[in-house]
């Protein structure tokens, strides 16, 4: 399975999901930007996007909702160690109250890993990204046996978010 990513105004973003109604297109929009996320087992619809091998899956990505990518650039040494830490974590939040669904994307073409979560709320997520449990804030998950920390990262990870636009009566 992979998630192709595109972005643009959100006039052609429209257009674009509108001439592909048989595809899986989630259209959001967050941070002063539109983006189109096609999820599927073929070629992308989209001209340029960016491209991803979906390497942990939980759930179903849904209309309405909010997303949260974490975007996180990793070593090519670090790579079976960050996918080893978060392919399941899914399954690890299944029970979190608002959780909907799950992605590990791995890049193809970059070393930027997308980990993508769905909530019904951002209120929801925030009570779960500030919480103590919190794999993505806790800043030891990357320590061997020893304590030692693990260089991983090749820069400071950031979090997009983005809410699907629901319409309005």
């Amino acid at each position: 399975m992979n998630i192709y990513m595109t972005t643009g105004t959100l006039g052609f973003m429209e257009k674009i999901k509108d001439q592909h109604t048989d595809e899986p297109i989630l259209l959001m929009n967050g941070g002063g930007s539109t983006l189109l996320l096609h999820e599927t087992n073929g070629k992308s619809v989209f001209q340029t996007p960016r491209k991803f091998e979906v390497v942990g899956s939980y759930g179903n990505l849904t209309e309405p909702g909010f997303f949260a990518m974490d975007n996180v650039a990793v070593t090519d040494e670090g790579k079976p160690i960050f996918e080893h830490q978060y392919k399941h974590l899914g399954e690890q939040l299944q029970n979190m109250p608002g959780f909907v669904a799950f992605r590990l994307l791995r890049p193809i073409g970059s070393d930027t890993y997308t980990l993508l979560t769905e909530w019904t709320d951002r209120r929801l997520y925030d009570i779960w990204y500030n919480s103590p449990g919190n794999q993505l804030s806790d800043k030891t998950v990357f320590k061997d046996a020893g304590g030692a920390t693990q260089h991983i990262f090749t820069s400071a990870p950031y979090t997009t978010h983005y809410k699907t636009p629901t319409e309005e009566v």
